[in-house]
């Protein structure tokens, strides 16, 4: 592990941009979307391309938007990749339509392993589908039922141990429910 000193200097080499949104829609559905903007400080050729791609221009520029109604179901999923390193990227994005019908939830990351096959779909724009799904949970806090009263078959809050924030052992916990708090 490097440990960094007062006279540590740093060069940047890369910078990756990942701007999410969350909208409601005036046709009752919401959106969220994610833009991916990826660029070097430097003149770069891609490995195996065939162009260089100029310092501080972007190398990818792309992005996704998942289209969902209240139930959290997947209605419609738009992409664009207006910056790429290689000619075959463009349709990268078109497999994405296999998410429409699927629920934003537990076992989100998982189904999109299942549906969204590496040689079929943009690397980077599969990566955003994960925040993506945790935007979507964002834009809809106050629009949806609170899950603070879920409960388990034993009767114990689903929310205990989901997070840092309700751990079993964090004042959170021994405030919304005591009788669950388990001291340290």
């Amino acid at each position: 592990m490097a440990i960094e000193h007062e006279d540590t200097t740093r060069e940047e080499l890369h910078h990756r941009q990942i701007d999410l949104r969350g909208y409601r829609r005036s046709d009752g559905l919401f959106e969220a979307s994610a833009i991916l903007v990826d660029s070097k400080s430097h003149d770069f050729t891609p490995p195996g391309g065939a162009r260089m791609v100029r310092g501080h221009t972007p190398i990818h520029d792309m992005g996704a938007t998942l289209v969902f109604d209240a139930d959290m179901i997947v209605r419609d999923v738009r992409t664009y990749i207006r910056a790429h390193p290689y000619d075959q990227c463009p349709g990268g994005g078109d497999s994405l339509r296999a998410l429409i019908g699927l629920r934003i939830g537990a076992g989100w990351n998982s189904e999109v392993r299942k549906r969204l096959p590496s040689c079929d779909t943009c690397t980077h724009l599969k990566e955003l589908l994960g925040p993506l799904a945790s935007a979507a949970f964002q834009t809809m806090v106050g629009l949806r039922p609170s899950t603070l009263n879920d409960r388990d078959r034993d009767g114990r809050p689903v929310k205990i141990d989901s997070c840092h924030a309700y751990g079993a052992t964090r004042s959170l916990v021994k405030r919304l429910w005591p009788d669950y708090h388990t001291p340290t």
